[in-house]
């Protein structure tokens, strides 16, 4: 079964809507008064702060796959200083 990328800047700014869904309708339900202006943040902050976990999620991610190509490489490149004879 092919697996998908691990994506949780997505998952945060899902649960930021889901949030933000159920109160609007509890607002209009009747069970909650909150102001217009409440939303406006919560959406915003909600929306930083999944763009500021898909940055650290990249930055992890950038980090160990540098990490493991160091450490496959056994051999090392080819040199281009010219140090060796031309012959």
């Amino acid at each position: 079964m092919p697996s998908h990328e691990f994506r949780p800047g997505r998952g945060v700014a899902g649960l930021v809507m889901l949030t933000l869904a159920g109160g609007y309708a509890a607002d209009a339900a009747g069970a909650w008064e909150a102001p217009w202006a409440f939303f406006v943040p919560v959406y915003v902050g909600g929306l930083w702060l999944a763009a500021t976990v898909t940055w650290v999620a990249y930055r992890i991610r950038r980090r160990r796959v540098a990490r493991k190509a160091s450490t496959e490489s056994v051999a090392a490149p080819p040199s281009s200083s010219g140090s060796q004879a031309i012959r």
